[in-house]
């Protein structure tokens, strides 16, 4: 191989989308944004067997047997404070954690909340939430790449995909880094080798010629971050967090650890995306939701513990596409619905309270008389947390045609 080809392979690494990609800015090392971290939970997410109102007889007959939260017996659901309706609103038994993080005040629900626009479709509906849009399929951005434009001034990545894709949310971004672990974060350069490219960057300023002294700074400046972490190999969260790290709860933990070292590690981390799959319940719900639940409380308890001492500066949005129907169906399980159930976490979140509009479940009031209705727009939680905390001045350049914004006081303001 030829010096030509050996540039030409390296820079192809280097520009590759699996590895750094870097920004044709300067970095700032000023930025003190806060970093939001969005936990997407895949398949729609029942949240009427995360969070209900037992004492509803029509949710009782709704939910016959072990299919949604009890009112009584060794199952019984978790007592809460909340405010939005008189109805004995009660959190799933297994997700005792969820309940400390909402009794402390760091963690609030938005129940009846979603994508207004009535699919029932995984993926369009997917597409369209992390588009940041109601109904335009043709973005060719997600709403975190809208995000990451507003800002980014710098060469260091500020967003990191956890996991073998990045989300819709990050789409068009040349921003970002996609990674299943920190351990995949490893430079095996030949000084050589980084000198040849150093030079063959620093005679330009053509997109390519930026892009790769970019990427240099990058690995640079995470290099330089990792000679102070607690290693590549093995992470030792704090002492409080403990991670659920057997099924269904293995990914997610996995993936939060990385976030948690990242955020640790002080690298410039202002966006991570997070996904945990398998809330699809058509068929055996009964064994199925309280696994997933459990394994989502636990490592969503855990990741808070291990990052107590940057409460302030994260805050963690948890979303899925809908949620299910109110009746169960002949399988054991509940088909695709509408309305769902968001969470944010943090410390600048007013927690303790469940925030939105319950609708009621009486055939009159359910979406085409089979649904929880939507009553919140998820992009009303996603701009409360941007506006509030100082992160965007203009939220109709994240969040395109999205004229009804009300903020629901979810958030401190910054």
């Amino acid at each position: 191989m030829n010096r030509r080809d050996l540039i030409k392979g390296c820079a192809e690494f280097i520009l590759s989308g699996s590895d750094f990609i870097g920004s044709d800015y300067f970095f700032n090392q000023e930025d003190s944004r806060e970093t939001i971290v969005v936990l997407f939970l895949r398949g729609g997410m029942d949240g009427l067997s995360l969070l209900a109102p037992v004492d509803d007889p029509l949710y009782r007959a709704a939910r016959g047997g072990n299919m949604g939260v009890q009112e009584s017996g060794t199952e019984k659901g978790l007592m809460i404070d909340q405010n939005i309706a008189k109805n004995d609103f009660r959190l799933h038994y297994k997700v005792q954690g969820l309940k400390e993080l909402y009794d402390n005040k760091s963690l609030a629900f938005i129940h009846a909340s979603g994508l207004t626009n009535g699919t029932r479709s995984h993926f369009e509906a997917q597409d369209l939430m992390e588009l940041g849009t109601n109904s335009d399929k043709n973005l060719s951005q997600g709403w975190l790449t809208r995000y990451i434009k507003s800002f980014h001034s710098g060469v260091v990545v500020p967003a990191y995909a956890i996991g073998n894709t990045a989300p819709a949310s990050l789409l068009g971004s040349m921003d970002l880094l996609n990674l299943t672990e920190i351990k995949d974060l490893k430079f095996n350069w030949n000084p050589q080798l980084q000198k040849i490219l150093s030079q063959m960057y620093d005679e330009g300023d053509s997109l390519v010629h930026l892009s790769g002294k970019s990427a240099l700074q990058n690995i640079d400046h995470i290099k330089a971050a990792m000679k102070g972490s607690s290693g590549l190999e093995q992470y030792t969260p704090e002492a409080e967090a403990k991670y659920d790290t057997v099924w269904p709860g293995e990914e997610l933990a996995k993936s939060f650890k990385a976030v948690a070292q990242l955020i640790k590690m002080e690298v410039g981390l202002k966006i991570a995306t997070v996904d945990f799959d398998g809330w699809d319940t058509h068929d055996g719900q009964g064994w199925r939701f309280p696994r997933l639940i459990e394994a989502l409380s636990r490592n969503l308890t855990a990741f808070y513990n291990d990052i107590y001492k940057y409460h302030k500066k994260v805050t963690i949005v948890v979303m899925s596409e809908f949620g299910r129907r109110l009746k169960a169906n002949k399988n054991g399980g509940t088909d695709h619905g509408h309305g769902g159930a968001m969470m944010v976490l943090g410390g600048n979140v007013k927690g303790g309270k469940l925030y939105g509009k319950w609708p009621g479940l009486t055939n009159e009031q359910l979406d085409k008389g089979v649904d929880l209705a939507v009553t919140t727009d998820y992009r009303t939680v996603l701009t409360e947390i941007l506006m509030k905390r100082n992160l965007i001045n203009d939220y109709s350049k994240i969040f395109p045609k999205f004229d009804s914004y009300s903020p629901i006081g979810i958030i401190k303001e910054g």
